[in-house]
């Protein structure tokens, strides 16, 4: 909404028509729009515009720190633009839309929480179905025989017979130690919360006859 230079009297007459109907300049309390007519305006009109004259006692009525606190509001101050009643509709239409009780912010807040309920638990379903990562080691162990005597092919055998869910056996060699002797380097791979090294070496050192001791050459995290 707008009206001419409100200095003239043509201005002025078309504010007077412009608040027939209407108490404010914009919405329905003092604003900053009022507050910026009544500084153009400068003095009270003439008697023959009531609805000004009405409007700027009005204003005048509160004191300067009063109109410090009112909140902006759309000023018609656009010269050339003739008053309309068109405001009137648009904030009835505002008022319309305000939910004085919240209850479109509680529907809101609601679907907002099922559509998070939703995606935590597709989050939960997606993380259940993907596969538990199986710690595992790779060890080399060093088996070796009592003397320079012993059947290594035979030792190696048996060791390569022990079998425990979560271990696999690997590459073997046999490696000098001196004096003739050698000591049988296996490598396995286990899972490590399905087998024990301890219970392992012990397995094998069971082998008395052909097993002296067990040591561990090497340990590799997987």
């Amino acid at each position: 909404m707008a009206f001419g230079d409100i200095k003239t009297a043509k201005g002025q007459n078309e504010l007077n028509q412009y608040l027939s109907e209407r108490s404010y300049v914009s919405g329905y309390t003092p604003s900053q729009a009022d507050l910026q007519v009544f500084e153009q305006l400068g003095k009270a009109p003439a008697a023959n515009l009531p609805h000004v004259h009405r409007w700027y006692n009005h204003i005048a009525s509160y004191t300067p720190a009063e109109r410090k606190t009112w909140v902006e509001g759309v000023s018609p101050l656009t010269a050339g633009a003739k008053p309309t009643s068109a405001p009137v509709k648009k904030e009835e239409e505002d008022d319309d839309d305000v939910d004085l009780f919240g209850s479109g912010d509680e529907e809101e807040d609601a679907e907002a929480a099922r559509i998070r309920e939703e995606r935590l638990k597709a989050y939960a379903d997606k993380k259940s179905k993907k596969p538990a990562l199986i710690a595992k080691s790779s060890i080399v162990l060093d088996v070796k025989p009592w003397d320079d005597e012993t059947d290594m092919q035979e030792m190696e055998k048996q060791v390569r017979s022990i079998e425990m869910d979560g271990l696999i056996w690997g590459a073997s060699k046999l490696v000098p130690v001196g004096y003739g002797i050698n000591k049988l380097q296996i490598m396995c791979v286990v899972e490590d919360d399905k087998v024990s090294i301890d219970l392992l070496t012990e397995k094998i050192q069971e082998f008395e006859d052909l097993v002296q001791s067990v040591d561990i050459a090497a340990f590799n995290k997987i």
